[in-house]
């Protein structure tokens, strides 16, 4: 399909009304620059005339160099019974000082009467008044037509005739808008397919996901014609969120053969999901379509065995196109080609009718079956396979601990560990105190190794979870504890289980260290 698609992201406006974001001019300022990067057609900056931290980014982003986007600002149609002029909203827009200028308007009666609480004629006048008005002064005006296929569905006729009054005022584009993301694909493709004829500016698409349909629906109105797509990075936004343009860009490029973006923007697509994640500071969701973690990642024996003899098996695309890497996950679901794949990554060679194959998923499965949970500890996995294949040696052997733990009777509590360990035939004997028994552990361990190891020291703990896995044996329940450490290049994830969450913790809190002193 050869056609030239406009890319318009409003995740600095839709996406902030996601529950839980909030951004700082900062933040809005960042993703922007790195939306341009990408190549996004049109970035909306927000509502300038709704609070002062928008007016602020638009004021910011002007002394910003942006090669790709236009910043366009969003606001609505002036208000019933006020001069265009004068209208304190429209005026705010064009304070933004933006070329581009989103404006919308009601398409549904139903909120004609009951929101805007004004005749049919007023709102059509409305409509056409403030686009007439923002193109007298140079700007490129984008209509939203807000709720318009309910709209429609209500009265076809007058919904039709909002579009009709925008573009008769000389709107460059007109975006029909799911607004309450509950139209069914083919209903959508019926009613673009009705209104087209009747239409001779662009059309856009503006879709929410209430129904689990936006970006399906946003592709449809691609295949039907529009040449506008609005949605937000990784689908935020008010309620079940926005079209997510992760997915359409990549369905776009990759499936429907549209250049939106270039081929190696492309391959940014899952760094700048993740890049987007953190400035809203929210966890990045690992199925997510494309760029997730999960996308490519394969778990079921059977699956890894075909993805090694041919990815495409299991895979509708190459994971490096959106820049995202396949990933093959350890458990007791896992055969024998698991158990090659994760070797060979570990530049081991084994072989499938070899003994120790079977050795190590034996070991794998029987773990996993006492609580372990390799998936998520690919350090412990490491080490595991390592030991078993008779290819590493420990670096210090535990001869001993004790942990206290102590309340005072001001309420305070403490935690002292005493560790005896052998290290390169000499016994180290130390003691440490820390905010509780976990970290007393770890810093009496490294007291007493970093004298022999000193790389100990540009590694931390930096997360610590603790699952108890049968919770009807209450107090005597097995636990597992998954243990995050990190260096200047890289994390990983170890483990330990037991029905002692000391010992369970210091299984970790072993596998941690061995695994930075095995890397280096």
């Amino acid at each position: 399909m050869n056609k030239k698609i406009a890319l318009y992201d409003t995740t600095l406006r839709d996406g902030s009304q996601t529950e839980g974001i909030s951004l700082s001019v900062m933040d809005k300022l960042r993703i922007a620059q790195r939306l341009d990067k990408l190549g996004i057609q049109y970035i909306e900056g927000g509502w300038p005339g709704s609070n002062p931290k928008d007016m602020e980014f638009f004021k910011k982003i002007k002394r910003k160099s942006l090669k790709n986007s236009a910043i366009t600002a969003f606001g609505s149609t002036r208000r019933p019974g006020k001069s265009t002029g004068k209208d304190k909203n429209v005026r705010t827009l064009l304070e933004s000082g933006c070329k581009v200028i989103t404006i919308f308007g009601k398409s549904s009666v139903l909120h004609v009467r009951d929101i805007l609480r004004t005749s049919n004629e007023e709102n059509l006048k409305m409509i056409y008044d403030t686009v007439k008005y923002l193109k007298s002064k140079g700007k490129t005006v984008f209509f939203d037509a807000e709720h318009f296929f309910d709209g429609y569905f209500g009265n076809p006729s007058y919904a039709l005739k909002t579009l009709i009054a925008a573009q008769d005022a000389g709107s460059d584009t007109i975006i029909l808008c799911d607004t309450n993301g509950g139209t069914l694909t083919h209903d959508l493709s019926r009613v673009i397919s009705e209104i087209k004829p009747n239409i001779s500016v662009p059309l856009g698409i503006h879709a929410h996901n209430d129904n689990a349909l936006a970006v399906a629906n946003s592709l449809a109105a691609v295949s039907l014609g529009c040449q506008h797509v609005q949605g937000t990075i990784n689908g935020y936004g008010e309620r079940c969120g926005n079209a997510d343009l992760c997915a359409i860009i990549a369905n776009l490029k990759i499936k429907m053969g549209i250049d939106c973006v270039s081929d190696s923007k492309l391959k940014e697509l899952t760094e700048v999901s993740r890049f987007v994640a953190e400035a809203c500071n929210m966890k990045h969701q690992d199925n997510q379509p494309f760029v997730g973690q999960s996308a490519f990642a394969h778990k079921g024996g059977v699956h890894i065995n075909a993805v090694m003899k041919n990815p495409h098996s299991y895979e509708h695309i190459r994971p490096d196109l959106v820049g995202n890497k396949r990933r093959v996950l350890v458990s007791e679901l896992s055969g024998k080609s698991t158990i090659l794949f994760k070797a060979k990554e570990m530049e081991l060679d084994l072989k499938g009718k070899d003994r120790k194959t079977k050795k190590i998923l034996n070991l794998l499965q029987d773990l996993e079956h006492k609580g372990y949970h390799f998936e998520a500890a690919q350090g412990s996995f490491e080490l595991l396979v390592k030991r078993a294949l008779k290819k590493y040696k420990d670096f210090f052997k535990l001869e001993g601990y004790k942990v206290i733990i102590e309340k005072t009777e001001e309420g305070k509590v403490r935690s002292e560990a005493t560790i005896k360990l052998r290290v390169k035939d000499k016994v180290e004997y130390t003691a440490s105190k820390g905010d509780g028994p976990v970290n007393a552990l770890d810093r009496a361990l490294r007291k007493a190794l970093l004298d022999f190891y000193p790389a100990l020291a540009k590694m931390h703990l930096s997360d610590f979870r603790v699952r108890v896995l049968d919770e009807k044996a209450g107090t005597a329940a097995k636990v597992r504890v998954l243990i995050q450490s990190q260096d200047a290049k890289k994390s990983w994830w170890t483990i330990g289980v037991s029905e002692n969450i000391i010992e369970a913790s210091w299984d970790a809190l072993v596998d941690s260290v061995e695994y930075k002193l095995l890397k280096g």
